[in-house]
């Protein structure tokens, strides 16, 4: 369960003014004059519509949206109240896992979140289908460094949702030295205590940088060297985790563990003897972005969501709920951000001059790091 990092009465109060006769909040305006008034009453209007009764299926990561608990916003509750739509919401571990449920057709989503090499491959398959952003006014509210990105660089498949980078997390009641390489992940003192990802992609980024290798290379060499290095980790690991982390790093049951930024700050309001660090071989920097499968059966419920989504105090919501940075203005610039110039999401120049975006890659390498990962896995 997230934790936490501010009370959100005020927001909850500006939310139940939909519904009486309090009022709607003072309009604020963002650095660029768009108008910021949140939840008003005139979202009430903004939001009815004929599409009341249908359903909304919804696939996005776990503990990735404020959820209404610990006095959060229930975005998924307020989303059907004010429009009438039943939304169903699943969610997934890793872009691996998401990709594969989907391929298998047994359900079909109206939305999901996929972090960027996922969508530029699913673009490349023709999986999803282009968004109709005459319906997504509240677009303007994206950061332009988050537009034209190279995994949908006309800027048609996708709204960005999310942004992060993947770093160091340890447990300074077991971790005494000072830490700042991931190579400590190979150390044999922490033996039994160290986490590494359970995703072929991030557990190999951490290797190919350790390397000083580029994360999308298609020399297999690379590829093996990375993979003989997991192998040596091997022996060494607790586990291979995604969500479980949580509960492991909370609890102080591991002392290391690599995973996102935004995760740590939850671990961090449960467990305040855990620390962060960006290594200094480098990381992995993402964008998780709102697309819509091509397979979609309520395409116009979709464009309504991801609308509301933007909704600024919508946005603020998830933006405290989740942790991560956000990449809306009028969420950065709201003057209610608990999270506004926090240096781990957002970081100066120094900690992200050596990050990588992953990318697609070719599909002979790809089918060639995956059997890869299922010798490590067996090792």
């Amino acid at each position: 369960m997230k934790k936490r990092l501010i009370s959100l009465f005020a927001l909850l109060i500006a939310v139940c003014c939909v519904f009486t006769a309090c009022g709607a909040p003072d309009v604020k305006s963002d650095t660029d004059g768009n108008s910021i008034s949140g939840i008003a009453a005139s979202l009430e209007s903004k939001y009815t519509t004929s599409l009341a009764g249908t359903t909304l299926n919804v696939f996005n990561w776990g503990e990735y949206i404020s959820d209404g608990s610990d006095d959060s916003m229930d975005v998924i509750a307020e989303f059907e109240e004010l429009t009438g739509i039943q939304v169903n919401y699943d969610n997934f571990e890793s872009n691996e896992t998401m990709y594969s449920k989907l391929q298998s057709g047994a359900v079909s989503y109206d939305i999901i979140i996929p972090s960027d090499y996922m969508i530029e491959r699913m673009i490349s398959e023709d999986l999803l289908q282009k968004l109709d952003f005459s319906k997504i006014p509240n677009y303007k509210f994206i950061d332009e460094k988050y537009k034209n990105l190279y995994f949908d660089e006309n800027n048609e498949y996708s709204v960005p949702y999310n942004v992060g980078m993947v770093g160091l997390i340890y447990n300074t009641t077991i971790v005494t030295e000072e830490v700042d390489s991931w190579e400590i992940m190979w150390d044999e003192k922490y033996a039994d205590q160290i986490l590494t990802f359970n995703n072929s992609r991030d557990a190999f980024a951490i290797a190919q940088f350790m390397l000083g290798q580029d994360l999308n290379s298609t020399n297999k060499e690379d590829w093996d060297k990375a993979a003989d290095l997991l192998k040596e980790q091997t022996p060494l690991l607790q586990a291979r985790v995604m969500d479980e982390v949580f509960n492991k790093m909370e609890g102080g049951n591991a002392a290391i563990a690599p995973y996102y930024a935004g995760d740590f700050l939850t671990m961090y309001d449960a467990n305040e003897d855990l620390a962060f660090v960006y290594p200094k071989e480098g990381t992995n920097i993402f964008v998780d972005s709102i697309c819509v499968p091509k397979n979609a059966q309520n395409y116009d419920a979709a464009m309504l969501f991801i609308n509301f989504l933007l909704e600024p105090e919508v946005g603020l919501a998830n933006a405290e709920y989740i942790c991560y940075a956000s990449p809306n203005t009028a969420v950065v610039n709201h003057e209610d951000y608990s999270l506004k110039g926090n240096e781990i999401l957002y970081p100066d120049d120094e900690a992200v001059a050596n990050t990588q975006y992953f990318h697609d890659i070719d599909p002979e390498i790809r089918s060639y790091y995956e059997k890869l990962w299922e010798e490590i896995l067996r090792s």
